[in-house]
């Protein structure tokens, strides 16, 4: 059966303006539906084949979106929070106005590849243990990172809590006073990498999330911008994730 949606629903979720302002322009005659002009927010939509116009421009219609944002330090993977800022504050039309939620939260002061969707699934499956997404990530390590730590981060590193991690891959770019390593691992629990090498009897500085599965942040992109993810991009992800 033909999926099908209210008029307003179809412009709300394109980011059209917000439900207020959806129904206004509806009302004012903005709209047109296959050559004619419809004033009834509840009008149903077959958005595979109705032509709906907004100001005489086409409004295509996805149902689900996927936006990749390079997140900056600073700012709560969350819709909102009452004490700090939030991801969504970064987005600018017509995404601020799409009822879009993070798939893969990073920590606050945590940076880089961040995917933004309207499609639960999918961002039920990006956190689901049993999926194991591998994550990759850059991080710069307060004390020197040994061949030792990456044995006992291959085998699973025990948190603070007793916790043990599935085994993960540490690699050493930079040993020194201060290092530089990649880590790749496949589960997502609270402050993660950090907890890792606190038990390692080390410290995380700096963290940026370069990878979620084999897609990898785009580094055209400026702290806080976003895009939509490409067919190809979506594709190296979405068989794990239910597109």
């Amino acid at each position: 059966m033909a999926e099908k949606l209210r008029l307003d629903k179809l412009l709300g979720n394109m980011g059209m303006g917000t439900r207020k302002e959806v129904k206004q322009m509806i009302k004012a005659g903005m709209v047109k539906v296959n050559g004619s002009v419809e004033k009834k927010a509840e009008r149903l939509i077959y958005p595979a084949q109705d032509e709906v116009l907004l100001n005489n421009q086409p409004v295509c219609y996805e149902k689900y979106i996927y936006l990749m944002m390079n997140k900056p330090a600073g700012y709560v993977s969350a819709n909102e929070d009452k004490r700090d800022p939030v991801v969504m504050e970064l987005l600018e039309e017509p995404y601020s106005n799409m009822e879009l939620f993070v798939a893969g939260r990073l920590d606050k002061d945590t940076e880089g590849l961040l995917i933004l969707t309207n499609n639960g699934k999918f961002a039920h499956n990006m956190l689901a243990p049993k999926k194991h997404v591998p994550k990759t990530y850059y991080a710069k390590i307060a004390g020197r990172v040994t061949e030792e730590d990456k044995v006992i981060f291959a085998e699973g590193v025990t948190l603070e809590d007793g916790y043990q991690c599935m085994p993960a891959e540490l690699s050493i770019l930079v040993s020194d006073e201060e290092s530089e390593i990649q880590l790749i691992i496949h589960e997502g629990k609270f402050h993660q990498v950090k907890r890792m090498f606190e038990a390692v009897g080390k410290h995380v500085t700096y963290l940026q999330r370069v990878q979620i599965g084999a897609l990898e942040l785009d580094r055209s992109l400026e702290e806080g911008a976003v895009k939509i993810l490409s067919a190809e991009e979506l594709a190296l992800i979405g068989a794990d994730l239910g597109i």
